[in-house]
Parts: C-alpha cells; structure tokens; sequence
C-alpha cells in the first residue's frame, strides 16, 4: 500500500506538486476548499487560472483531491492527506521548552502509573490541541519486588517492580508510630509472598493469610501492609478487562466542528472508543508499526470514519518491549508536522517514566 502511494508521490511533476501542497496547506489551516484563482495568484510560478484548473482537474483524476460542488474549490481526499503526511510533509521539531514542559508534566514522583498516564494524557491534549488518549494494557505480569521509603511527615514511597521491568511509585501515609525497622519488615514479609504472582493474586493471597491469622507479623507491619494493599487496588482504570484507556480534552474536538454532519462523525468516534475490541485493535496497530503511527479518515483501519484522524506512538518498559500507546484524536485537517513530534517525544518520555 505504501509502495503504491509512493509511486504517486514519483508520478507528481513539480508544478503538480507545488499545487497539491498549497490546496492541502490551506486545507490545514482553514478547512476551507481552495478555488484556481486563488491558488494562482499564491503560486510562485506565475501559471494562470486555467492551467492550475487543469493541474487540478489532473489530481482529481488521481484519487488525491475533490469538490463538494461542481464549481467549488479543491478539497484534499483522505489519500492525498495520506501521500502529503507521508511523502510530502516536512515534519518540525520540539523546542527546548516543550521538550521540558512534556518531562516536567510526566514526571511519576511520587504518582502510580495510573496518575502519571493521566498527566502524559492531559499534557499531550494541551500541546497538540487535540484530544488526547492513552492506552495501556490489562497488567497481569508476576510481580518481582516491592521497597517502602520512609519519607518523613508520616508518609512512605512504595517502590513496586514487576517481571517485565515496570516500576510505580505510589505514597501512602504510616500509621502514627512507624519505626524504620517496620517498613523493613512489612517489605520483607511482601516480598516472600509476592514473587511470581501477580498484583491481584498477591493481594488476594495476603489479605487472605491476614484474615485467617496466619501472617506472623505485628500490628504495625500488618498496618502498613494492609495499607500498601488498599493503595495497590483500584488504580486499573479498566475499560474493560482487555485494558485502560485515558482521554483528556474531548471538548477539542468538538472546537472544530462546524457541521451537523461533522458532529456526527465525533459522536460515532466517542461510541467507538467505548468498544474494548476497538482499543486492542489500536494498541495492535501500534505494536505492529514502526514508531508515529497515523490513521486518517476513511481509509482508517480503525473507525472508517472520514473527518477524523488519529496519530500515535507505542512506549516501551525498560525491556523493550512495548506496553502501550499514546496519540490525539482530531479531525483530519489537525497540524501533522507539529503533532508528530509531540507525539513521538511524548512516548518516549512516557517509556522512561514508567519502566
């Protein structure tokens, strides 16, 4: 598929080019469709109305523009947003100060993987003024070893590392009291039994031996323990059992609808990140590209849904191996040279955070 758009890319001559990339520049900025006597007087070239009408009329023919009237001005079709994203488009880069905005915004001191998702999701949202999402996995991986840090102030940091290199943070407050030799012991007494089990199972098996009086451990381990439990629980955000899905900013999207059909188009996107299928077929997708991966209106694998596109990265545990995505969701027409490196930079950032 790619092939083919490339070879489209190589059939285009500079004067077909120089007039695509206007029709679609101006698409981006204003959504609007772009008449030949406009766009001529643009061009750099000097070429008069009728031979852009017939440059037009040409990628038109292509598959790559269209007209909502017969006498309208050009519109890019999802293809040529498509061969623009991918052969045409120069992509920017990230200042400085973004570069530390994202870092600074995703920073997990002291936040589960659940809090710190929320922030990459909310920070991703307000750079790319899109909507933005984050999807992670259902984790059932065996848990490999757990650390309370005393804090001072009657609070302690959980350090919980799982088999696949996963590390949270989480705070929880001591019971009054607390000695240090007790955050030694409550850790030693998790660490025997959490061993290849999972987070659920650990839980279920801890309270399970505490409940039946089995633990032999002191009322201020048992304390802390129970209070390490309690804070653990809860945090999954599950949208379903097949993963968690984060999304900030669905009003952005609904900043750029400017009919009744666009208003549609959102509603049907919103009922389909209800659907569990659809998240493991997007988090898939991501897992089965090479880096940004960008879905564009109807020819989206995904929701076949023309006005709307997706843009996502996969970020990774400190193995390597992939355990989620991030992206926004706006409409087709969203600024692509600026969103992919907000993006890219912002798995990155999310992948050293959180393995």
């Amino acid at each position: 598929m790619k092939s083919a758009r490339n070879s489209l890319v190589m059939e285009l001559n500079n004067r077909s080019r120089s007039v695509f990339t206007t029709i679609v520049n101006s698409y981006l900025e204003t959504g609007e469709p772009m008449g030949s006597r406009l766009l001529a007087r643009q061009l750099e070239e000097g070429i008069s109305p009728a031979s852009v009408r017939n440059v037009m009329a040409d990628l038109e023919d292509m598959g790559l523009l269209y007209s909502r009237h017969t006498s309208g001005g050009r519109l890019p079709t999802d293809l040529g947003l498509r061969l623009f994203v991918d052969g045409l488009m120069e992509v920017g880069s990230l200042s400085d100060d973004e570069r530390a905005s994202i870092e600074d915004k995703c920073s997990a001191a002291g936040k589960s993987v659940k809090e710190a998702l929320e922030e990459a999701t909310s920070a991703i949202s307000g750079l790319a003024q899109c909507t933005g999402l984050v999807i992670a996995p259902k984790s059932d991986v065996a848990l490999k070893h757990i650390e309370f840090v005393g804090l001072g102030d009657g609070r302690a940091l959980v350090v919980m590392v799982a088999e696949d290199g996963l590390v949270e943070n989480r705070l929880i407050d001591l019971p009054a009291g607390t000695p240090p030799s007790t955050l030694v012991q409550a850790a030693n007494y998790l660490n025997a039994r959490l061993t290849g089990r999972t987070l659920d199972e650990a839980k279920n098996f801890i309270q399970r031996e505490i409940i039946e009086h089995r633990a032999e451990i002191d009322v201020l381990t048992r304390k802390l323990v129970e209070a390490g439990l309690a804070t653990w629980g809860g945090e999954s955000g599950n949208a379903g059992q097949g993963g968690s899905l984060f999304i900030k900013g669905h009003a952005r999207l609904l900043d750029n609808v400017n009919a009744v059909t666009e208003l549609e188009q959102v509603r049907a996107l919103f009922d389909a990140l209800d659907r569990e299928e659809l998240l493991e077929r997007l988090l898939d997708l991501t897992k089965a590209g090479d880096g940004v991966q960008i879905f564009i209106g109807a020819e989206n694998e995904l929701f076949n849904l023309s006005g709307c596109a997706i843009v996502t990265a996969p970020f990774n545990g400190s193995n390597g191996d992939i355990m989620g995505a991030i992206g926004v969701i706006g409409p087709t027409r969203i600024n692509y040279s600026r969103i992919i490196p907000i993006v890219d930079y912002t798995a990155q950032v999310i992948g050293r955070v959180i393995g």
